[in-house]
This record gives structure tokens, sequence and C-alpha cells, in this order.
């Protein structure tokens, strides 16, 4: 099936089932300051979602162009390289406001992919938030989905309703569980189901994403149900191809093929599987349509993400040797793939075609211009040299020439260049308008114009320090009294301010008469600034303090960043060198740790990770430290970290085997951190994991945690630990096998129920038996065996049984034989009694349940139904 088909039969799928046919909007909102780019389908009706538009339709659906390729959806360095990764893309998706809800928006899914688009329905996995029971009933009940394809996601991003099936439009606003449908390419491809460890391969991919916009989330994290839900879905057109036309890679579908093949064609190659065609690929759809969108090339904002695209794209294809324009001439081919259902690039077709030619003249000048003065600092440099990161940042900055293609050309002479000279450059740039000693907070709300704190804290942990400055919510005060919250700055301190990933030192400034607890240290332009309160007396500016850190505090800091650094290096030994720092938090309770791979960290290299870690720890091998010039750091092995700025003096700390670049606190042996012990390991983004770790006293607490939580099993389970897990086993089976006993002994129930109490109040309408009973506090699983019993011994039957429970509640359960499903239907006779009961339920036309409250006309409703039915029959 083309493409192109598969969008159409999308959006006349739904325009069959009552929904609006509205065109994409522009990649630019025209409703969000807070985008740069349209991300995805609901962009455009987000007003809607919020309340604060009022809908000319119900239900509509959409074939929506999107675009990530800056702030936080970021994947660009990703296109090309991987299967999915794109920077435009299309989004289906149907979306109600009010009109339908759960049920439609998962039957009208189930149809469309195993009806119109004929997957086979067992290539298909679903996941749900884990306590919405409705959706998973729907999945099971109503579209007959095996439980073991029916996943229940839970929080599994740190706190409560965050869940890759729970989703928000923003801290504030619109937000619901949702439903996500998979397809499973099968077992020859890695990977896992969603919510396993392995779920990060490419077995299961998500085609669609169904949002069930129930709930109102308030800046406290409390959610209260909307009184009109919605739904948002959406489905990558790219992925759903893929799929469809049984390839894995969104690259190797129809579109794609054929604009790489016309690609390939002007740039005079014949390697259609080249990354860098489909990274042309990509972006000159991109280019396309944000041109035609108002986009044009700039430095700053969209224009200058545009103008990065282009660039990128002609990077790639002089590295394919094309060094003249052509991404122009490829917009006739985008045309024809994609102009019958965006016309609009037809019309704009002769402003693309001009401001990308123009665009790449510049370009290709600059390319000139680069190679000239790149080439005559090759001519003085043999194989095995390194570019310093002063030309590199030179030849970006001055000529506009990127680091990438510089260290493209480099490696083909066998020089390499210094790219962390490049980025120290790029950072002391961003920091030239800055003035010495100035800064300003978090809320751009406090000045200060003196000179810089001096720290002494790496050794000294209590000094006398003097007041320069005192502020109280960002404003300049002499002094403070008793219970004021403030932030103080002194001529020289013992803190360590929040930097580098670790947290800032606690303590107290105090003196005879005065005691300012410290909470946080924080650090602006080399000024230390101590946050907290004055807990007793009398603090002004001029005072002279001793500032006193938690030393117990700090200690636990530094045995966990020390940890930090072995753990870093073990890493690496284990996994490969690209597994670097990513990103870090380092506290008193614990280590967090962000690193760069692709998989999931298996529970034997975990161990590994751990053994090596120890091993080093218990060396007890003494930590040094030294300041050293940066290249000299460097060239002796020293690892920088990704996103540091470092001075020509650097900091380098030799804990073990590891060697890194570092202005952190850390223990004077390896042997003060104790030991170390992994809690978890998950991931964060495509390509990076994350690892919790503790150290020290915490890990001493985590085992003696965990060995109680085992002594308490033990207990319980009378047995020792080391049978734990053959006697869980054990209960596990035998709860299994009294689960089936259960379920046969309600069977039996039922039928003796049927047998001794219900055979007398069947009523007979012609050839069909039918029985309209209320009963009291039975069970849910004896009334659904009851309508079994009777569907066994009468052909033609309709049961259907309401239970007044204790709690003032209902449930009803209906069961009609197959054979008059056509005459009236059991989804039809649970409605009318929740209709009047102010209940929920569904199902299938031969058994349907639902609950609601109880009411005193409920014998009377009964009674109607039962007239309904004969008027039926």
């Amino acid at each position: 099936m083309k493409t192109s088909d598969i969008r159409i039969k999308f959006l006349k799928f739904f325009e069959s089932k009552g929904h609006t046919i509205l065109p994409s909007s522009s990649l630019v909102p025209t409703n969000d300051p807070t985008l740069l780019f349209t991300n995805s389908g609901m962009v455009q009706f987000k007003d809607i979602f919020t309340g604060n538009e009022i809908s000319n339709y119900k239900s509509v659906v959409t074939a929506q162009r999107c675009f990530r390729a800056g702030g936080k959806h970021n994947d660009l360095e990703n296109v090309g390289y991987t299967a999915r990764h794109h920077t435009f893309f299309e989004m289906l998706g149907n979306f109600s406001f009010g009109e339908y809800f759960k049920r439609e928006a998962i039957h009208y899914a189930w149809e469309l992919l195993t009806t119109v688009y004929n997957i086979p329905k067992d290539k298909l996995l679903v996941t749900v938030y884990y306590d919405d029971d409705e959706a998973y009933e729907i999945w099971n009940k109503e579209i007959g989905l095996n439980p073991d394809l029916i996943i229940k996601i839970g929080d599994n991003k740190g706190s409560k309703y965050a869940s890759d099936n729970f989703w928000q439009m923003a801290d504030v606003g619109p937000c619901g569980p949702c439903s996500e449908i998979f397809y499973d390419h099968g077992p020859d491809v890695y990977g896992g189901p969603p919510g396993s460890d392995n779920a990060d391969g490419d077995r299961y991919v998500e085609i669609w994403n169904l949002v069930f916009m129930q709930f109102y989330i308030d800046s406290n994290g409390n959610i209260t149900r909307l009184t009109t839900p919605c739904i948002d879905t959406g489905m990558g057109l790219e992925r759903i191809a893929a799929v469809l036309q049984s390839v894995h890679s969104n690259y190797d579908i129809d579109l794609f093929k054929n604009l790489i093949k016309s690609s390939a064609n002007l740039i005079n190659i014949n390697d259609f599987s080249n990354s860098s065609l489909k990274v042309i690929a990509d972006h000159i759809r991109a280019t396309a349509f944000l041109i035609v969108d108002g986009v044009l090339p700039a430095n700053d904002g969209r224009g200058y993400v545009l103008r990065r695209i282009i660039r990128r794209a002609l990077r790639h294809a002089y590295k394919l040797g094309k060094n003249k324009v052509f991404l122009y001439k490829l917009i006739p081919d985008l045309i024809k793939e994609m102009g019958d259902a965006y016309p609009e690039i037809i019309a704009g077709s002769e402003l693309i075609v001009r401001v990308l030619k123009q665009e790449e003249e510049r370009f290709i000048e600059t390319l000139s211009n680069g190679m000239r003065i790149l080439n005559n600092n090759l001519n003085h440099m043999k194989s095995g040299d390194v570019l310093s990161g002063e030309i590199l940042f030179n030849l970006y900055d001055t000529y506009g020439f990127p680091a990438d293609l510089t260290a493209d050309v480099c490696r083909e002479h066998g020089i390499s260049v210094d790219i962390d000279s490049f980025e120290i450059a790029m950072s002391k740039q961003r920091d030239l308008a800055r003035l010495a000693g100035k800064f300003k907070n978090l809320n751009n709300s406090i000045n200060y114009y003196g000179p810089a704190t001096i720290f002494d804290g790496y050794k000294i942990f209590d000094l006398s320090a003097k007041v320069v400055a005192i502020y109280i919510k960002g404003k300049f005060v002499n002094s403070i009294g008793i219970e004021d919250s403030a932030d103080i700055i002194l001529d020289r301190t013992p803190f360590y301010a929040e930097s580098g990933g670790q947290v800032g030192d606690k303590g107290f400034l105090i003196s005879d008469t005065s005691n300012f607890y410290v909470n946080n240290t924080t650090l602006h332009s080399n000024v230390f600034i101590h946050h907290g309160y004055l807990e007793s007396g009398f603090i002004r500016v001029g005072d002279i303090l001793r500032a006193s850190i938690d030393i117990e505090n700090r200690k636990n800091i530094s045995r966990n960043h020390s940890a930090t650094h072995i753990m870093h290096k073990a890493l690496r030994n284990v996994l490969g060198t690209h597994a670097v720092q990513k990103g870090s938090l380092v506290d008193s309770e614990r280590i967090r740790f962000d690193f760069a791979h692709d998989f999931p960290v298996s529970f034997d290299q975990i161990k590994e990770i751990e053994k090596i870690s120890n091993e080093e720890i218990l060396a007890n091998s003494v930590v040094n430290i030294r300041n050293m010039d940066y290249h000299d750091a460097i060239n002796s092995g020293a690892v920088a970290m990704f996103s540091e700025k470092y001075e020509n003096s650097v900091r380098v700390v030799n804990i073990g085997s590891s060697l890194e670049l570092c202005c952190g606190t850390h223990v004077n042996r390896t042997g003060d951190i104790g030991f170390l012990k992994i809690i978890s390991e998950s991931s964060v983004s495509s390509g990076i994991r994350r690892i919790d770790a503790v150290t020290g006293n915490n890990t001493i607490k985590l085992i003696q945690s965990q060995q109680d939580i085992f002594l308490r099993l033990s207990s319980s389970l009378n047995t020792n630990t080391s049978n734990i897990v053959t006697k869980v086993d054990n209960q596990i089976n035998y709860i299994k096998n009294l689960e089936k006993k259960i379920s046969l002994l309600e069977k039996n129930i039922a039928n003796v129920i049927v047998d001794n109490f219900v055979i007398d109040t069947i009523k007979l309408i012609k050839d069909v038996s039918v029985l309209v009973s209320i009963v009291y506090d039975m069970e849910y699983s004896i009334l659904c065996n009851i309508v079994d019993s009777m569907k066994s011994r009468f052909q033609k039957t309709i049961v259907l049984l309401v239970a007044v429970l204790p709690n003032d509640k209902i449930n009803v359960v209906c069961g009609v034989s197959n054979i008059i499903t056509n005459l009236v239907s059991a989804k039809d006779l649970i409605n009318l009694v929740l209709a009047k009961t102010n209940g929920k339920g569904g199902g299938r036309q031969n058994m349907a349940t639902g609950s609601g409250n109880n009411d005193v006309r409920l014998q009377h409703i009964l009674d109607n139904i039962f007239d309904f039915i004969k008027e039926k029959i």
C-alpha cells in the first residue's frame, strides 16, 4: 500500500465515522508562543482542549505535518542513522471534543488497523495506564485481546502520573491515561514488549497512541475529572507505512525510496543505502515545508534551525562528492510525492526553489572559503597531529564553517581535532558579554557588583568570613532579623556551591549572637550565594561570621561524587568507551548517573560494574588531586565532561584508575567510600541510560532494609532465607491452583442456583427463555457463571441480572444467545438499566456488563425492560 493511499484511507475512514477532515496547520504554531514548531497533531486544537476556544466540530481528523529539530524535541543528529528518526514527519490523528470517548476510539483504531489496513491481529499488542480498568476491559472484553497482549504501564518516570501511559499537556492543564498500540516485528528482531527490560529494542514498534483526556491536573498535582472528556490520537504516517510495506526502516518506504533515488541520481552515486542520502531525503522535506510556512534562513530562532537543516544536507552531499548547488532541484520530485496531499508546496514551489538555491549558493561559498583556510593549515601538519581548538573555532566563528565538517576533512588526512578546546572557546564567547563579578539570579532580580568569592572549602570546613551583601527576595538589604529568609554573600567561604552535578553544601553562618542556617549554596559568575534563614539573632552587612559546613553531609556527598568517577570508568570498561557521562546528580543520599548507551544494561553487566567499582574501593588507594594546564591534562588521558566549562588551568582528580577533570569534592582514599551498590537502571531518552546508586551508610541502610524484607518474608513463609524463592514459587502455584478450584466451584454454585432457585422464575416468550431478576450481594463472577449456565441449557435465552451490593451500588450482567442478538442485544439491555441508574458499562452483542447506583425504582425499571424484550421478540 502506497504511503499516499495510507494517508487517504485514514482520512476517509474517519470521515465515514462522522469526522470532519481538516487541513494540516502550519509548522509555525499560531496559538502557542512556547512552541518553536508544530510537533504533534493536537497543537492546532490546544485552545479547544484547554477550554479557551469552542470548536465548530465535535470530531475531526487530520494529517498534520510536524517538525522536531530544536528545543525539547531535538533528535537531529540521529536523523538518517536510525530507522525512525526524522526532522519532518506526518502525524495522522482523530480527535473528539466530547462526542465520543474510550470505547469508540479503541474500536475505531482496531477496525482501521485490522480491517482497512489488514494488519494481522496477532501482530498487535497494546499498553494501558495501570489503573485504567475501563480501557483494559474494552480491549479485553470487547475487542477480544488476550490479557497477555494488554500490558499495564505504571508511573515509570519517577513520580505520580509520570508514565509512558499518562499524558499531560503541561504541568497544569488537561491530562489523562493513554493506550499505545504496538506492532510486533517478530522474534527475529531484538527487543521485548513495552515495560520489559529490553523494551528499547526494535521488535515492538509503537504505531498509534490513543490519549484519553479525562482529567485536569492542578499546580499541586491533584487531578479532577473533566466534565467533557476528549480524545487525542496520533499515528506516525511513516511508521505505519513501514509496517504496511513490510520494511523495518521508515527510509525504505516508497516515499523515501523515491526521494533517495532522485538524490543519488543528482549526486551521481549508486549506493542507495548510504546514510547521507537518507539525511538529504529527510531534510529536503523539512526545508520545503518550513519555507512554504513562512520560515526563512536566519541566524536565530526558527530561521537558524532552517539554515542548519539546509547546511547539514549540503554537508552530507559534500561527503558524497557533491560540491555544487543541487538541493533545489529535488523540489519537483518532492512535489510528485507529496503535492496531492499538500497543494501548498505546489503553490509555493517558486519561493521554495528561490530561497533554497540562494541559501545553497551562500553556503557553497562558505565551503569554498573554509576549505581554503583549512587546507592551508593541513599543509603544515602530518598524520597523527591534532588540529587545535582555536583553528576549529576560528573556522566556525569567522567563516561559518561547521566543526563537524572540519573534523571530517581532518579525518581523511589522519588528523584529529581538539573538540574539547573548541567547546571551551564557544563557552568563553558566550560569556564575553558578562561583566566580571556581575550576575543575576534565576528570576533576574538580584544584581551584585562586588568581587568574586574566595573558595577555601576543599580542605577547610570552618572559617571566619565577612558579610559583603544580603538579599531578601532579590532586594539588597543592610540587615536581617530572626526568621528572615535571605541570600548572603561572603568574601570567602568553605561552602561548595552547586555545580558539575554536585549539590551545594549546607551548614551554618554563626556569630556570638546569631545563627543563620544555610540550606543550599549556589554559584553565579564566581560569586557564592548562601541561601537560608536566620534562626536567631541579627546579621548586618559587614559582620564577621563563622562559616561552618555540615561535615557529615559533605562527607556523604564526597563519597558519592568519588564513587561516580569510579563507576564511570567501570561502565566504560564493561560497556565500551562510548558509555560517556551525559549528566549526573550527586547529593548526600544517592548517585544519579546518565550515560550514553543504546541498550538496557543487563543484570550480569550491572554485577560486573559493581564488582570492578568495589574492587577499586577496597584497594583503598590515595586520591590524588592536582592543578594542570588544560591541554596537558587532556594529553595525559584525563576525561573532560560534556557540559562543563574549563579554564586554562584545570583540576585533575585521580581516583583509582579514573582520571577526570573535576571541581567537586572528594574523599581522601577510595576506601572512604565504603561500598557502592547500584539500585536501578533505566532509560532516560533515546541512547541515554541512567543508573541510580548509593554508597557508605546509605548502602548499609539499603542492605538492612532488604535484609529486613527477606527476614519478614522468611518468617511469613515459615522458611529460611535461602529457600524463599522456592517457597514463593510454590505459593504462586498453590494460589493458581486455588483460583482454578474457585472458578470451578463458582460454576457449580451457579448451576445449583439455576437448578434450585432460578428455573422456576424463567419466563418463556415464544421460544425464548427469559430471566430478568434482582439478586442481593452476589459476586460478579457468579453472575457471569449463571449467564453461562443459562446459555448452555437453552438454545435461545436472555438473562439480565442486577446484583444489589451492601454499599448501595449495583452490578449488572446481561447475556443473549448468539442466535437472537439480531432481535435484541446485551449492550442495549445493559444501557437501558445504566441510563436509569447513572451507571457505566459495555460489552458485546451477546454479553455485556456494567455498574451503577441502586434505585428505589429498580424493580419498575426491570419490569419495563421485560416489556421491551417482549416487544422485540
